[in-house]
């Protein structure tokens, strides 16, 4: 199983991101908002725009996407980061 990368962007994570559908929506001040209709419902998030996002962050936000999408957090790692 793929760790969480220390070095992450969140540019890189958006970009990551829109294997499944998420768009950027919106940029305000550090922050990027996401938002997703890849399944029956829209999802949303928000990630920060920094040149290395915290684990404890990237963590969350990552549960929070497998959540939606209905598969393990290590799928999604694997998809991601394998």
């Amino acid at each position: 199983m793929p760790k969480l990368p220390r070095d992450l962007s969140g540019r890189d994570l958006s970009k990551l991101l829109g294997r499944y559908g998420y768009e950027i929506v919106r940029e305000t001040g550090s922050h990027i908002r996401l938002v997703s209709t890849h399944g029956r419902n829209e999802h949303r998030i928000t990630i920060p725009d920094h040149q290395s996002i915290k684990v404890g962050t990237l963590d969350a936000i990552l549960t929070d996407v497998s959540s939606y999408l209905q598969i393990s957090k290590q799928d999604l790692l694997e998809q991601l980061f394998g």
